[in-house]
């Protein structure tokens, strides 16, 4: 019995509300680009003006061609990095390797405004590893305030994205090749290069493609550590273009997300097209594949773990470490004894402001709460997707790219603009309802992806048996489907709620008093420079992912899926 037709209204309704959902935003940026003043203004007209200026601005060039230079360098220094160690972790007998791996994840968890600030009071010019470095050796030869230093730091951040590809790719390899090379005489590392290698092509093929989308939808990085150079990036260009003009011009904004999706939309239609037809380089059958650990010797013991160490210092000990002890001294700089600066005044700060406390509550309510309604959106529209290859399937599927190709500070921009034109939506606007929309389009496509997979677990037998007994298609999803993947669903909820809580950049635009969140506190903090009360916000940011983690992993969540 095939299921494919099953639910037809169902299935058509829910998957157009989401295709309205996805594509009103998109299509009123669209909109807002060939208009001479905000959309709301009484005297508007239809002009190419902010076309003619973005093209004819030297800045814009400027930005444009550092952001592709930040993409491409990303790719450079993650692809490679990922790729190593995925082998090194997955396909050798590693000592240690069962622990190492969630520390080589850490940084995908932590937001990249939290993770730009620790760099900053590490290894920034007054950073804790700087100022121990000069006193032993009189000066740095560092800078994280320039191009290739954000470039390294965020290729270093996003290692883990390439690392979680790589590495589930590897363990589906059988291990009968690299045998044979290594009972012919080839060493570990030319096994990894001629034989492993090639088989684990498309993987990072995806990889390369999926870094280089992240890379122009950039955010955080660039503006804590390229702004304070003057170094501009697309997304930092739009969030500066307001003070260009002295007030905002959202025509000059629009044109420039234009340009942003030009680019980003066909990186995420190629990401489609490599994971529909990864099956075509598929090394393994369904026999399943035994895998044999690669023997390293004590040699390569050594270096293996030297380089998965160095690559956790400088990617997760001096970020994370210069966030903590940041956020418990009072004075920082040379001369300064850390240890007499020890205190509690930045929490209490903290917490004493009404608005950053706030912003904790906003934070923890839209990740537990928000996360577990978004859970439940998504189920919906997982189901109305399942086993769904008609046409409403394709359309399903090209929905969820539409919001793939927007960075999470365009998509809460055009959901403020939209807050602002729909007069039904207007009284949401100051609520933590707008946020909440707006983060359930940014985590769509990972929070669906969780979803599919899930619900693919489920036998079609068991669905057919249910239908066969008389039960309605609804029935079979309530009986039998949602039951078995109830324990798939908490993990999926406890890994939203860490997507919730990293998120930063699609609140700048929707931050009003009432509606503060953790990550966007710490954007407007920056213009401010209060660095005792980031770095207080910093330490509780990465408590609550901590304990988002922990709660995930308690409840059955797959950080390989």
């Amino acid at each position: 019995m095939s299921l494919a037709n099953d639910a037809p209204r169902f299935r058509a309704g829910v998957i157009l509300a989401l295709f309205v959902m996805v594509a009103a935003p998109a299509l009123l940026v669209i909109y807002q680009s060939v208009l001479d003043a905000p959309f709301f203004d009484d005297n508007v007209r239809f002009s190419l003006d902010a076309f003619r200026f973005v093209l004819t601005d030297p800045e814009f060039y400027r930005a444009l061609w550092t952001t592709t230079l930040y993409a491409f360098g990303m790719v450079v220094v993650a692809v490679p990095l990922g790729g190593l160690l995925a082998f090194l972790i997955t396909r050798t007998d590693l000592k240690g390797r069962t622990w190492l791996e969630p520390l080589v994840l850490v940084p995908m968890f932590l937001s990249s405004i939290v993770l730009a600030f620790g760099y900053t009071v590490s290894v920034g010019p007054s950073g804790f590893v700087t100022i121990a470095f000069k006193s032993l050796f009189g000066a740095a030869p560092w800078s994280i305030y320039t191009l290739p230093g954000i470039i390294l730091i965020g290729g270093l951040s996003h290692v883990p994205t390439v690392y979680l590809y790589v590495a589930s790719a590897m363990r589906r390899l059988p291990s009968d090749l690299e045998e044979a090379a290594r009972t012919a005489g080839a060493g570990i590392w030319r096994v990894s290069l001629d034989v492993t290698l090639p088989m684990v092509l498309p993987a990072l093929v995806f990889s390369a493609a999926l870094n280089l989308l992240l890379g122009f939808e950039t955010f955080g990085i660039p503006l804590v550590l390229g702004d304070p150079n003057g170094i501009l990036v697309l997304t930092t260009y739009i969030y500066k273009v307001n003070t260009i003009f002295g007030a905002p011009t959202y025509q000059v904004m629009a044109a420039v997300t234009v340009f942003l999706i030009l680019i980003t939309l066909p990186l995420v239609f190629i990401q489609r097209r490599l994971l529909r037809h990864a099956r075509r380089f598929a090394a393994v059958g369904g026999k399943g594949a035994r895998t044999n650990l690669l023997r390293l010797g004590a040699t390569g013991q050594a270096v293996a773990l030297g380089l998965i160490g160095l690559w956790l210092l400088v990617s997760v000990f001096f970020p994370v470490g210069g966030i903590v002890l940041r956020a418990f001294v009072e004075n920082w700089g040379e001369g300064v004894r850390l240890t007499e600066q020890l205190t509690l005044a930045n929490f209490k700060a903290v917490f004493e402001i009404p608005s950053l406390s706030r912003g904790i509550l906003n934070t923890v309510l839209l990740a537990g709460v928000g996360g577990a309604i978004a859970v439940a959106f998504y189920l919906l529209v997982g189901l109305a997707g399942h086993r769904n290859r008609g046409r409403s399937g394709t359309l399903l599927d090209y929905s969820v790219l539409i919001p793939r190709a927007l960075p999470g500070l365009i998509v809460g921009l055009t959901f403020f603009w939209l807050f602002l034109f729909v007069p039904f939506l207007i009284p949401l606007r100051a609520t933590l309802i707008s946020l909440l929309i707006a983060y359930i389009i940014v985590g769509l496509s990972y929070g669906l992806r969780i979803i599919q997979s899930t619900l693919l677990q489920v036998a079609p037998e068991l669905e057919e048996s249910a239908r066969i007994t008389g039960a309605s298609v609804y029935r079979s999803w309530r009986d039998v489907v949602i039951p078995l993947v109830k324990p798939g669903l908490a993990g999926a909820w406890a890994m939203i709620m860490i997507v919730f809580l990293r998120e930063y950049a699609t609140g700048v635009y929707l931050m009003s008093s009432g509606t503060e969140v953790i990550g966007s506190l710490m954007v407007s903090l920056l213009t401010s420079g209060a660095m005792d009360q980031i770095a207080a916000l910093s330490f509780i940011s990465i408590a609550l992912t901590a304990v988002g983690l922990t709660l995930a992993l308690r409840l059955g969540a797959k950080l390989h899926d």
